[in-house]
């Protein structure tokens, strides 16, 4: 990744002579992220990466300017709940601050970052996006703005359930509202699952749905629902006389307003008091014979909403690595000018090496999600594909739950690693450190805590669903077709792909080993980026001789799963020399590379 290049006005401030490092004000988190260009090229036709270039430099240049000043002001100013409209009628409302609506404008309005992967005619593009362009944009617009990020994907899931299983009737009723960038008609969507009896437990859900003259009406409680003032709402029930557990459950889409305008029968009881996301409305509601429509099969809710779920886990994924990019584009500012017992922060060895472990982890989470979305474009036929490909829905199935166990909990150290770095003042909230951290301990909650989603990689992807060898095979056909980079890093990512997967089979087949899960998945994590930086690398100095993903592979490697002992620790001068290699902009030379490998 190249340092930030930050604007004539952070230079000057710097060069100046204040005591206080600037912060990202002025920068273009798109220009200045090489890793970002280089594996978009990697990824996409050069014909939509070219298409999509001018709007992905506009939103990089909105990001750490505009809208990271909209971010600042909406986390400062929650939304409010009112019971009552001004008549005193029980018209329930939440309000939001002008600088969240702004917000709002852009990622639906300008960018139509919830529907650029459904319809045609986003940015001028004929074909909807294939996942990997799209969440380039999620990437960007999230190190301005987390707390958004959950209604746009939610948006974006709730329309991809009702697209994938709702009737053609529902399907026309909704669609169009949900994926227009029209502010004035939109409609934004949300899913509602999360209940006090079940939390990770979906299959203890209590709400009930009743079939009532030809309709169904909802009963029960919602304890956890993220965008709760949204217009259109998924959430799982219990049929009347349905079985208990997960299989009982059924798939439903409840409207905010019924067909006459008034409100449909729930309230919104109270809204949460939350860690992070605050610019974002979160709430509990009741249910009081609200009315819904099934979506899809009454007996298969439960499957049918765990299909959204890969989706969410990416998107999870994505909005986590932008998180740590954002800390590491703070924490290059300071290094660079920052000074310190009389010299730049740059040149002292202990800030030299903390900023690579900062970059690291940002490195792998942004291989890992691309490697994940172009697994879902290709399991799901996605635009610019002829057919779907079974073995990358393997891929996929275990890809995505490795990123979301991973990536946020990485984000939650980088981030604070990063205020660490800014010091003192990285702790107050003028700047955007403390946000960033709050923020970064969502990731690891939502869509199944770090155990949930440890058991679903090692215990159902690998254990039931059979899926390490396809991953592993991938990795490995990736590897195959890197024959400019050296084949000793080559075979030596191979050995650590076969050895991960074989960690994580033995846990999956002994229930003894359950306690190992969250090993496995990490181990997992470590290998696979390890390869896909190894690939990376070879096809990135083909564009343009740059081979510096080969180094930051040899450090996963060496710090993520090479044991290294402590009392003995190596000498530093190759690690050093990596470092200095890594901070400086400038294209690595293969040769290079390869001279500082063991």
């Amino acid at each position: 990744m190249s340092l930030p290049l930050l604007s004539p006005l952070a230079r000057k401030d710097a060069r100046s002579g204040h005591a206080i490092a600037p912060d990202t004000t002025g920068m273009n988190f798109f220009a200045a992220d090489q890793s970002l260009r280089d594996l978009l090229d990697v990824y996409l036709p050069a014909d939509l990466s070219a298409q999509l270039l001018p709007h992905l430099e506009r939103l990089g240049g909105l990001a750490a300017n505009e809208l990271d000043v909209l971010a600042r002001q909406a986390d400062r100013h929650p939304p409010q709940l009112h019971a009552r409209d001004r008549f005193g009628g029980d018209i329930q409302s939440v309000e939001f601050h002008p600088a969240y609506r702004e917000l709002e404008r852009y990622a639906f309005g300008e960018f139509g970052l919830h529907a650029m992967s459904h319809r045609p005619g986003v940015l001028g593009c004929t074909r909807p996006l294939p996942m990997v362009a799209k969440h380039a944009f999620t990437f960007l617009f999230n190190q301005a703005e987390f707390g958004l990020g959950c209604p746009i994907n939610v948006t974006d899931s709730a329309a991809y359930l009702i697209r994938r299983f709702g009737s053609p009737e529902l399907r026309k009723r909704l669609l169009d509202r949900m994926l227009t960038q029209d502010m004035d008609r939109h409609w934004q969507g949300a899913q509602f699952m999360t209940e006090k009896e079940g939390g990770s437990d979906v299959g203890a859900a209590t709400t009930v749905a009743r079939r009532v003259d030809g309709s169904w009406q909802l009963h029960g409680e919602k304890w956890f629902c993220s965008n709760v003032s949204a217009d259109v709402m998924t959430l799982l029930a219990r049929p009347e006389g349905a079985p208990e557990g997960s299989a009982g459950l059924a798939l439903f889409v409840m409207p905010r307003l019924l067909d006459d305008g008034t409100p449909n029968r729930y309230r919104i009881v109270r809204l949460k008091d939350k860690l992070g996301t605050r610019s974002m409305a979160s709430g509990e509601i009741v249910l009081e014979g609200a009315m819904a429509w099934p979506l899809g099969e009454l007996d298969r809710g439960f499957a049918q909403m765990m299909e959204m779920v890969n989706h969410s886990r990416l998107s999870n994924g994505v909005k986590s690595a932008a998180l740590m990019r954002r800390a590491v584009h703070d924490a290059a500012t300071v290094l660079h000018y920052r000074r310190a017992f009389g010299r730049p922060l740059d040149q002292l060895p202990l800030a030299r090496r903390q900023m690579l472990k900062l970059m690291v982890p940002s490195e792998q989470a942004l291989s890992m999600w691309l490697y994940t979305a172009d697994a879902l474009d290709r399991a799901e036929g996605g635009p610019g594909r002829r057919r779907l490909d079974p073995v990358a829905a393997d891929v996929l199935r275990l890809a995505t739950p490795v990123l979301k166990f991973r990536s946020t909990r990485d984000a939650r150290k980088v981030t604070a690693d990063a205020m660490e770095m800014r010091g003192g003042c990285g702790y107050v909230e003028d700047f955007v450190n403390p946000r960033l951290v709050r923020d970064a301990h969502l990731g690891s909650i939502w869509e199944g805590t770090s155990n949930i989603v440890a058991l679903d990689a090692i215990q159902r992807a690998v254990g039931r669903k059979g899926c390490a060898g396809a991953f592993a095979a991938d990795l490995h056909g990736r590897l195959d077709e890197a024959i400019t980079v050296p084949a000793a890093l080559r075979d030596e990512c191979r050995t650590i792909v076969d050895g991960a997967v074989r960690v994580a089979e033995r846990a999956a087949a002994d229930p003894d080993r359950e306690s190992q899960v969250r090993q496995a998945t990490s181990l997992l994590y470590q290998a696979a980026s390890a390869a896909l930086m190894t690939w990376e690398g070879g096809r990135i100095h083909a564009l343009r001789g740059d081979a510096r993903r080969l180094l930051l592979a040899r450090l996963v490697i060496d710090h993520g799963i090479r044991p290294r002992d402590p009392l003995n620790p190596p000498d530093p001068a190759r690690d050093e020399a990596i470092t200095a290699t890594l901070l400086d902009p400038r294209p690595v030379a293969m040769r290079t590379a390869l001279d500082l490998q063991p």
